[in-house]
């Protein structure tokens, strides 16, 4: 289900790796149902097809074949609730990162446009940085900083923009878990190679990428030194703080998956105001670690969502572990790669 709002493994892996043994490929199609603020489709079939032998990854959705692979990217939206999420917390910058460029990339056109760009130049650059390193002119890495810099304040100004909109969220859920200090995120990019800087929410994207461009110039030799990029988004980072103190060094282990946790909530309320379709929410066993008390208040958040939540899915590896919260939910067992309901029949 992951798969049909990411359009990859929502753990990382290529899709040639989770082809079944013996199999040419691997297809998924899905009907979803919308209902939302903004006028929606009653119904949408997505399909998502995978070939060993080519590599191509199809979709097609609604019948109609995108244009691009990306124009299909949230197309049933979906959250993904994991153990693995407070790596997001305790883990390094890489992971908030990819957290920011996913919430904001399958609500937001302008974003996904400017971090494909960025990502495609950052590559160039990079590539051109290897090739000075071996003799070659600065002016193969200078040619693509303009792109840079103007993709670039595209993330930088959404990003900034994010925080400020939900960072008040992310704290009125935070306490509702039952934190009791206050739980804060700021914006942390990288326009220097020595230190990291906030991003003053009222500078416009021009202002934005004239920061940028001078830094890409200033820090043009230092990175044929090291042969990469070392200012821009791709350096950015989400500082969570709980009661000032940084999160990822002094929360304990229940705070980090707690803040994990109201991270994705986030995560399904911005989905909900910008595709106007309240997201599935996919539980992967997320409650591992935490006390009945903290598991109890996070289902409260969710069941006070009001349309902001949608259907609801938890995997569990014993029955027990499902939670109070969630009892109510039609009840089906995995074995053997089949599915079955409680009536047997798959």
């Amino acid at each position: 289900m992951a798969y049909l709002h990411l359009l990859r493994s929502v753990r990382g892996a290529r899709d040639a790796d989770v082809v079944r043994f013996g199999e040419a490929g691997w297809h998924i199609r899905g009907e979803a149902s919308f209902g939302g603020i903004v006028p929606a489709p009653a119904a949408r079939v997505v399909a998502l097809g995978f070939e060993r032998g080519s590599r191509r990854k199809r979709v097609t959705v609604a019948g109609a074949i995108p244009r691009r692979l990306s124009d299909a990217l949230g197309a049933v939206p979906s959250v993904t609730f994991a153990p693995v999420d407070a790596e997001m917390v305790r883990g390094g910058p890489a992971a908030r990162r990819r957290y920011l460029d996913v919430t904001l990339a399958t609500t937001s056109r302008r974003y996904l446009t400017a971090l494909q760009a960025y990502r495609g130049g950052l590559l160039q650059r990079n590539t051109a940085l290897r090739s000075l390193a071996r003799g070659a002119g600065e002016a193969a890495a200078a040619a693509w900083e303009p792109l840079l810099a103007e993709s670039g304040a595209v993330l930088w100004a959404e990003r900034a923009a994010w925080v400020v909109r939900w960072g008040p969220e992310l704290a009125r859920i935070s306490a509702a878990i039952g934190e009791r200090g206050v739980v804060e995120m700021r914006h942390a990019m990288r326009y220097s190679a020595a230190s990291d800087g906030v991003c003053d929410e009222a500078a416009s994207p021009a202002e934005l990428a004239g920061v940028l461009a001078a830094a890409l110039e200033a820090g043009r030799a230092g990175d044929v030194r090291h042969g990469a990029t070392r200012v821009g988004p791709h350096r950015d980072d989400l500082i969570l703080t709980l009661g000032g103190r940084d999160m990822r060094t002094y929360g304990s282990a229940g705070q980090q998956r707690t803040a994990a946790i109201a991270l994705r909530i986030l995560e399904a309320g911005t989905l909900r105001l910008g595709t106007g379709a309240a997201p599935v929410l996919l539980f992967d066993d997320p409650f591992a670690e935490l006390d009945e008390g903290r598991a109890r208040a996070i289902l409260d958040v969710l069941g006070g969502g009001g349309d902001t939540v949608g259907q609801v899915i938890l995997a569990v590896p014993r029955a027990a572990d499902i939670p109070l919260g969630l009892t109510r939910l039609e009840r089906c067992a995995i074995a053997d790669g089949v599915v079955r309901g409680e009536d047997g029949d798959s």
